[in-house]
């Protein structure tokens, strides 16, 4: 017995344009702040004072921005861990003297008190206090730049899965149109022996279905009373050829008929059914019941089990099964539950589908 049901979690990277955003909305509230805190002695904001206030935001914004567009692209995803260590102690350096020089070139504020000479310590103080504030202003441009990198990677990634995704997916139904004629040949082969008028109506009979097969399933999703309509010629189909110690049941409804499903999941294990269920000598039966409940398609087949010789049997065995699995992975990652195996002298399948562009999961079941 085999059960198969699978989650994806998928991670969304931000809106398009979110980071610009942020961007100029924090240097925006930065540049903006000397008009909200200004104190009593300066009613107003003049051009000289607000120079001064922006100094240093200004030289913050030149080491985010060359760590953000330079120095972690050209060292440190390169791997240049030194380069990119001198480069900012180098850009520190040079942001603090040119803070300096301007504090100097510009004229002191109307409300500046003359202070004391500072003391050696209380300069390196200072310089190391600043020192820091760029080192962190470096270091939130690293991380900034290396999420954003990140994401890009990850979309990439995403879009190269999407891509292999959907080529391998359209590989499996070239595979799929083929074994599907494959068997229904042969069983029309075996007809002919005993009924050539009733080969006839089912060369009539499979000319619909591969109408259906060549042409309707070529869409990603095609309703599901087409699909169900395709099963029950099929059924029909087979049904001419059964002998008389077969019990053939079937139960095939939908409350939504126009609801989409990808198409020809089912016709695998039907065909699985009319080939190992039936015995021209041993009472044998196939009960196929297929419903919608809500958005959720519920397949379920079970039939007697009379396995066939691998050694002698070239009828293509396990692809069509193989393939149902892979297709499922690919169109329905967290929207299916499948299950199949032997259960005593007669084997099962059951497939449910989630349908719809829901993101509910299905809850995880023992079977």
């Amino acid at each position: 017995m085999k059960t198969e049901g699978t989650i994806q979690t998928h991670i969304s990277p931000p809106f398009r344009g979110m980071g610009g955003l942020i961007h100029i909305v924090a240097w925006g509230i930065l540049f903006g702040l000397p008009f909200f805190f200004t104190g009593r002695e300066t009613q107003e904001v003049t051009v000289e004072n607000y120079i001064r206030s922006v100094i240093i935001p200004l030289s913050s914004m030149m080491v985010f921005y060359v760590n953000y567009f330079l120095l972690v692209k050209h060292y440190l995803f390169t791997r240049h861990g030194w380069k990119f260590f001198f480069s900012n102690v180098v850009l520190i350096a040079v942001a603090m003297i040119g803070v300096h020089l301007l504090m100097h070139l510009l004229p002191p504020p109307e409300f500046h008190r003359p202070r004391p000479a500072r003391e050696l310590q209380e300069i390196i103080g200072f310089f190391l206090v600043n020192a820091m504030l760029y080192a962190l202003i470096a270091g939130l441009s690293v991380a900034i730049k290396m999420t954003s990198g990140w994401y890009q990677i990850e979309s990439a990634r995403r879009e190269l899965e999407k891509s292999r995704a959907e080529a391998e997916l359209q590989n499996l139904k070239s595979q799929l149109n083929p074994h599907f004629l494959f068997n229904t040949l042969n069983n029309i082969y075996s007809l002919i022996a005993f009924s050539p008028e009733r080969a006839q109506e089912a060369v009539h009979d499979l000319s619909r279905l591969l109408r259906y097969v060549l042409y309707e399933s070529s869409q990603p999703q095609v309703p599901l009373e087409k699909e169900l309509d395709f099963i029950r010629n099929y059924v029909k189909l087979m049904r001419i050829r059964l002998p008389e110690n077969v019990e053939l049941k079937t139960d095939i409804a939908a409350v939504r008929p126009d609801a989409l499903i990808a198409p020809l999941l089912f016709i695998s294990l039907i065909e699985n059914a009319f080939k190992h269920g039936v015995n021209n000598n041993k009472p044998s039966f196939i009960d196929l019941d297929i419903h919608q409940k809500g958005d959720l398609v519920v397949y379920y087949l079970r039939n007697s089990y009379f396995p066939k010789d691998t050694e002698h049997d070239k009828s293509g065995s396990g692809i069509g099964l193989k393939n149902l699995r892979k297709r499922l992975e690919l169109i329905y990652p967290n929207k299916h539950i499948f299950s199949y195996g032997v259960d005593g002298e007669s084997y099962y399948s059951m497939l449910e589908l989630q349908l719809g562009n829901e993101n509910d999961e299905l809850n995880e079941r023992k079977i």
